[in-house]
């Protein structure tokens, strides 16, 4: 038993043995109860699995359980919880069990559509009809260590198409090193982290301090030129990043894709007492430049804030995107571009801060929102200064001199009309502008202010021939 439920659903509902398949009657009548059960917890509706019953196999009555408790939950504004054990459809019931696959992913969608969260917790075995239906498409996923999960059952796979399954595929392991889960937990963490995601508890994040000692400005230096001082101060080793940063700011953080690419961390969290999706950079992760699979986990949070009514906060701090070989070749551009769609679209209140770097697209796909804000000593710029002087000045050794022309300091940009407000370096005094920005806050981001706020710049310095209208 998962969680304790408050009111069960449907426990009398039996199969009518549509095939006369042989012997199942029989079965039928000494089954107490189903393969699932479903109810009412306290907070959202449970759908569990039971593989102790003809395999935890979905048949009819599986199905039309799961579809009623979904539909339930979309009448009393409830999120699901799914825990599934299953060896897959009901052979006994033939092609009346294998349509439950395609209802009871409707019942999803019906609640997807109602802009209420869903949950899977996948447990050992979760394979066939119920993994390639309601089991896969919840908007959060978390497996037990260890457990088998595969669309086809192992012992199926080698004695029908001879592939021999070697641990890499068909595990809780292998499902979360391909991003078909959040994560792989032992099963007395699974409901903490359930309860967690539902902000039902709270589970701040737990992070690694910023590398240390901060490097100090030697005075063999030299003189610096004030921009390039800033591009310095924002690099600076020890510098909060955006993860740092969201940590600081959150009281419960609900990983979405763990891993799937350090520089970019995408959670659902709570940020000042309000559930939001959290977007933080890491620039001390592998580079801290986001790959392409970064920015779809980036566009999997922004997406999941919209159908759920949430606000976006954005904790910005990366000199660009990944600009290898691989990522070229897994579509960095086009990934950046539905990032910059995604952010546009999405119907609730957006807000950003730049902590750090902010580096060209890469960056500002992340960062077109409602409230843009940039710490004092951050810099954004369309280019980093590197990459500038080699274009300008075929020479990335000029990058001092030329940081000056590119307009990034934090002064800059709010001159330009680009940012809303500068706010300090300090955490406290960071978290609490971002707080402010957010609905209900002193400030709060106005929907839709992400396109007007650059409207106005680019028409504040667009020069026009006299007469054009």
């Amino acid at each position: 038993m998962f969680s304790p439920l408050i009111e069960e659903w449907d426990v009398g509902l039996r199969s009518a043995d549509p095939l006369s398949f042989p012997g199942y009657a029989a079965k039928l009548a000494a089954l107490d109860h189903e393969s699932v059960r479903t109810g009412r917890c306290d907070g959202f509706v449970l759908v569990e699995g039971d593989f102790d019953v003809i395999g935890g196999s979905m048949g009819l009555v599986h199905g039309e359980k799961v579809v009623r408790a979904f539909d339930r939950a979309v009448e009393a504004q409830l999120p699901v919880v799914v825990v599934t054990r299953s060896g897959g459809a009901r052979m006994q019931e033939g092609m009346v069990s294998l349509v439950q696959l395609a209802r009871t992913a409707a019942a999803v969608e019906r609640h997807r559509a109602a802009g209420l969260l869903s949950i899977s917790v996948h447990r050992s075995p979760t394979t066939g009809g119920v993994f390639a239906s309601y089991g896969s498409l919840t908007d959060l996923r978390v497996a037990e260590a260890g457990a088998t999960i595969g669309f086809a059952g192992p012992r199926v796979l080698e004695q029908t198409a001879g592939h021999e399954v070697d641990g890499s595929s068909h595990t809780a392991e292998s499902a979360f090193a391909a991003g078909l889960v959040d994560a792989v937990l032992p099963a007395e963490a699974l409901e903490a982290w359930v309860r967690a995601a539902l902000g039902l508890e709270l589970a701040p994040l737990s992070t690694v301090a910023p590398p240390n000692p901060i490097r100090p400005v030697r005075p063999s230096d030299g003189p610096v030129e004030p921009a390039w001082a800033e591009v310095r101060a924002a690099r600076r080793m020890g510098r909060p990043s955006g993860i740092q940063v969201a940590a600081a700011a959150s009281s419960s953080w609900t990983e979405l894709g763990l891993g799937v690419d350090p520089a970019l961390r995408v959670a659902i969290a709570t940020v000042g007492g309000q559930r939001v999706v959290v977007l933080a950079n890491d620039r001390y992760a592998k580079g801290g430049q986001p790959k392409p699979a970064g920015f779809r986990l980036a566009q999997r949070g922004i997406a999941l804030a919209g159908r759920l009514g949430l606000p976006v906060v954005s904790f910005v701090d990366t000199s660009g995107a990944d600009p290898s070989p691989a990522s070229e070749n897994d579509g960095i551009a086009a990934e950046i571009a539905r990032t910059f769609a995604a952010l546009a679209a999405v119907p609730t209140a957006t807000v950003a801060v730049c902590v750090g770097e902010g580096g060209s697209g890469g960056a500002l796909a992340l960062a077109a929102t409602d409230r843009l804000l940039v710490q004092e000593h951050a810099v954004f710029s369309v280019i980093g200064p590197e990459g500038a002087a080699a274009i300008l000045e075929r020479d990335a050794a000029r990058a001092p001199e030329v940081a000056g022309r590119l307009g990034l300091t934090s002064t800059d940009l709010l001159q330009l009309g680009i940012v809303d407000a500068v706010v300090g370096d300090d955490l406290e005094e960071t978290v609490a502008a971002v707080v402010a920005g957010l609905p209900g806050g002193a400030s709060p981001a106005a929907v839709g202010a992400r396109r007007t706020r650059f409207d106005g710049a680019t028409t504040r310095w667009l020069a026009e021939p006299a007469g054009t209208s």
